[in-house]
């Protein structure tokens, strides 16, 4: 018989594939011309519809039962906006001469993203962590960052080969094309929730799709560049290093503030697995609001094979995680233990 967790692993391990198809098929036959002009055109409307269905499946009352656990919130909010930064510009004296400059700018910009909703909240609930409390979290990872991430991201790129940004012209696309659609999807959710949860299994192709779109259309111009010229093969495996000490750093970071800081092993689950993670669906969308569209290539790649990476880490320390936490059920219950909710 076959496992609960079989089909998403399947559809996690399509997404990849489609991922790198997406960018080989970028590399190979790039749009150009009008082309690119209406691809671009199509792909803006797919990032509000993405944030549409985002607000329109975020449970509300999942949140409200998490939403009393501030000090885990701050951590993982801490660690989110506050941690990852300190960390992508304390390593870049030892990591950037691993890659180039275009590709260590994108890596800035990995760092001043949200953390995930979706798999932040699979991987929590795999291994028997606070799950109400991680709903919680990332969601409000993900709102928060929607007007945080233009202004970190300005603060911490200066002079890159990416551009210069400009935070207010940042945060005010990003209202427009993000939060409105959000804040949507939220208030039509009481009439639209249970048509959107029948069709689940399609809506995870629409998120998919919009994806693919815009990693489409953001890596043909970048192709169109010369991306790939600028770019030795060598800086591509050492971005693999990059990425993996930076995920590494993080895990080691939040999981030893968690057990300092006196939470129980549900909690500090939580917080390593929200507190870690970075948005790929927030990331791309938002680079392609924020950087000039020849440039979001560059800026992405590091996103995109950091999920990668997170992914499969993750995956191992939750079913690592989950015979821990199991044996933590099996003691009395005490007032700081986990919360047991239904947050479909």
């Amino acid at each position: 018989m076959n496992s609960p967790q079989a089909k998403p692993r399947r559809l996690r391990g399509n997404f990849t594939l489609a991922l790198v198809a997406t960018v080989i098929v970028a590399s190979l036959l790039p749009c150009r011309g009008q082309t690119a002009v209406t691809a671009d055109w199509i792909a803006n409307i797919a990032i509000s519809l993405l944030f549409f269905l985002h607000g329109a499946k975020l449970p509300r009352g999942a949140i409200v039962a998490g939403a009393t656990h501030w000090r885990l919130h701050l951590v993982v909010l801490l660690s989110t906006f506050g941690l990852f930064p300190l960390l992508g510009f304390a390593l870049k004296p030892v990591l950037s001469p691993l890659v180039t400059p275009a590709l260590y700018t994108g890596v800035l910009f990995l760092c001043t993203l949200p953390s995930t909703v979706q798999s932040s909240i699979a991987f929590t609930s795999i291994a028997k962590g606070n799950v109400p409390a991680a709903v919680c979290s990332a969601s409000a990872s993900s709102m928060i960052g929607i007007f945080l991430t233009p202004v970190i991201a300005s603060v911490m790129i200066v002079n890159q080969n990416a551009g210069s940004i400009s935070s207010l012209h940042g945060v005010w696309n990003i209202v427009l094309k993000l939060f409105v659609p959000f804040i949507a999807g939220q208030l039509l959710r009481p009439w639209i929730a249970g048509s959107l949860e029948r069709r689940i299994s399609v809506l995870k192709y629409v998120d998919q799709g919009s994806i693919l779109l815009i990693v489409y259309t953001a890596f043909s111009e970048a192709v169109v560049e010369g991306l790939w010229h600028q770019t030795p093969v060598a800086a591509l495996g050492g971005l693999v290093v990059v990425d993996a000490v930076l995920l590494a750093a993080a895990l080691l970071v939040t999981g030893f503030a968690a057990k300092w800081l006196g939470f129980n092993k549900a909690d500090q689950t939580t917080i390593v697995f929200c507190g870690s993670k970075k948005s790929l669906a927030s990331g791309i969308a938002v680079a392609k609001v924020l950087f000039p569209l020849h440039t979001v290539g560059a800026v992405v790649l590091p996103l995109m094979l950091f999920h990668q990476i997170q992914l499969m880490v993750c995956a191992v320390l939750a079913q690592r995680w989950q015979t821990r936490n199991t044996r933590g059920e099996a003691k009395p219950p005490t007032a700081s233990g986990p919360a047991t909710v239904d947050v479909r």
